[in-house]
């Protein structure tokens, strides 16, 4: 009986040594993708549904591990990470796109949204398709736009209303051109300041205020370092998936679609998330003590920012700001 058992295994380890991949298992491919947000976020939403939709449509073959807080740096430093191909994959939100895509710095424009079927209008359509398209002229490659959120002001001095109340106020911008042109234009004093450090400049006083959308503020916890949240819905802004084309190179035209479809998925999961924060999220800041200014005069805001929309129409073309503008 030993002897014919012996006589087995040797057989079965002569098959496997001569027909190795009979037996081997398939390799899983593993990659990373990066935000700065918590995984609790929307962009950690869009990112994990992005990797649930990879894994379980490739069987597991791929992994993609999260990594949320700005574990692969600040926006800036993954975007260049990107381009060079050390970060694999990054979900980056739209106000810092304008510094290696200058002609996405038109959806930070204040106010050129109507609201938010506008703005899914806008960039699920020909003009968002058209603006994927430009990234790979920047050593890179789009796959869907997601979410980020509606961007209302946060500050620990007043309540604002209007314009005239931002005037003097110390308030941190991302890093956008586009977006410090109009708040100066509206009398605030800007400075732009990574993410990662927002908070810790918030609670020193270095700024008095800062604009996010609500599901970050909820997220970063700034209620802890801000008074007064106003809802002012001056800029929508998208999130996009980014891949590397390192990694784009290496994985196969079927690998592509699935990449695509997911990424698509993880856009939707984004938007549900911020949707839900926005409806939700002014509720939980005021029982965290925030004073909540949601009626505020938006007229007022545009009327201040037209000394600076030439400007705009000069940097991005007038007939592509009246395409967008002019979306149903």
């Amino acid at each position: 009986m030993r002897l014919y058992f012996r006589l087995i295994v040797s057989f079965l380890i002569l098959v496997f040594l001569g027909n190795p991949g009979m037996a081997a298992p398939a390799q899983q491919k593993s990659y990373k993708i990066g935000y700065i947000l918590t995984l609790d976020s929307q962009l950690g939403a869009g990112a994990k549904t992005f990797a649930d939709e990879v894994a379980k449509r490739t069987g597991g073959r791929i992994h993609i591990e999260q990594e949320p807080d700005s574990a692969l740096g600040g926006e800036m430093e993954m975007l260049k990470g990107i381009q060079q191909g050390t970060v694999d994959i990054a979900f980056i939100t739209g106000a810092p796109l304008p510094n290696i895509l200058p002609e996405a710095g038109v959806f930070n424009v204040p106010f050129i949204f109507r609201d938010t079927a506008h703005a899914y209008a806008v960039l699920d359509g020909p003009i968002g398709k058209s603006y994927l398209d430009k990234f790979k002229e920047k050593d890179m490659v789009a796959l869907a736009w997601g979410e980020n959120g509606w961007r209302q002001i946060t500050n620990s001095k007043r309540p604002l209303k209007g314009p005239e109340d931002l005037k003097g106020l110390k308030l941190r911008l991302p890093q956008s051109d586009v977006m410090l042109t109009g708040f100066k234009a509206l009398g605030a004093e800007v400075a732009s300041l990574p993410f990662p450090q927002l908070y810790g400049a918030l609670q020193s006083g270095q700024f008095d205020g800062q604009e996010n959308p609500i599901a970050t503020i909820l997220s970063a916890k700034f209620s802890q370092v801000q008074k007064y949240l106003t809802i002012s819905g001056h800029v929508y802004d998208p999130a996009v998936v980014v891949v590397s084309k390192d990694v784009w190179g290496e994985i196969s035209e079927a690998d592509k679609a699935i990449f695509l479809e997911a990424a698509k998925a993880g856009a939707k999961a984004s938007r549900a998330f911020a949707a839900e924060a926005q409806k939700n999220g002014v509720e939980a800041l005021k029982k965290q003590g925030m004073e909540v200014i949601d009626q505020v005069d938006r007229a007022k805001f545009v009327a201040a920012l037209q000394g600076v929309m030439p400007d705009y129409a000069k940097k991005f073309g007038p007939e592509v700001m009246a395409a967008i503008q002019n979306t149903k």
